[in-house]
């Protein structure tokens, strides 16, 4: 089950809507919707809220957005782990992702970082990257050397809008999360959307009549001879 869901992102109002982000905008939607109050704590370098009470937890659970900046993101994430002997299973990074499209997101346990600096960060120093991930897509620019700009800079307002739908959809599979059960928030957050019914054919039309019409005489009227 996971405890510990953690945002990725940089501190600082410059950086609140830059793609980076990402991880940050899902965190703040997820305390918005449980009534959360993200606060300072300086034992944990972030912003920090306990939540008692969660829909399918049987015990608190903590969000967490580092300010140690994406680099050191591992920092402020294996301070409140390890205070609150949580294993690295049962940490969920969510994450901006180069490698996935706009409007696309991918749920997954483990694996390597991807030149991602906050993953890297927490591998380093938790030990381990045997840790759940979310990946919402941001798309990738096209040439490595224009990563770094792409990912500091504000995306078009219909893109922003995709990753927010995908954050939304996302939210579906929290319960499943703090449940532990995996297999049903994989489900949900890969679910396709369902195709639209193909509009129904249109009657067919009649041909029309070839030749002269003939119509029959009133009842009680005679046709006269020819």
């Amino acid at each position: 089950m996971i405890r510990l869901l953690v945002g990725l992102g940089n501190p600082g109002t410059e950086y609140e809507d830059t793609r980076h982000n990402a991880g940050f905008w899902w965190i703040d939607g997820l305390a918005r919707g449980l009534k959360a109050s993200l606060q300072p704590d300086k034992a944990y370098h972030g912003l920090v809220a306990r939540v008692n009470g969660a829909p399918g937890a049987s015990g608190p659970i903590w969000l967490l957005e580092p300010m140690t900046y994406m680099n050191l993101s591992g920092k402020s994430v294996a301070a409140l782990a390890r205070f609150f002997k949580i294993a690295p299973e049962e940490i969920l990074a969510i994450h901006d992702e180069l490698d996935l499209p706009v409007g696309e997101m991918k749920f997954k346990k483990g694996g390597g970082n991807g030149g991602h600096n906050g993953l890297k960060d927490m591998q380093a120093q938790l030990g381990s990257g045997d840790f759940w991930r979310l990946r919402l897509g941001i798309g990738h620019p096209g040439h490595k050397a224009e990563v770094a700009n792409y990912v500091l800079r504000k995306p078009p307002l219909a893109e922003r809008q995709a990753v927010e739908d995908c954050i939304q959809k996302s939210y579906a599979a929290v319960e499943h999360l703090l449940r532990g059960e995996m297999d049903k928030a994989q489900a949900k957050i890969h679910a396709k959307p369902p195709r639209p019914k193909p509009p129904k054919p249109a009657p067919a039309t009649p041909p029309p009549q070839s030749g002269l019409a003939v119509s029959n005489p009133p009842p009680g009227e005679q046709t006269p001879p020819a």
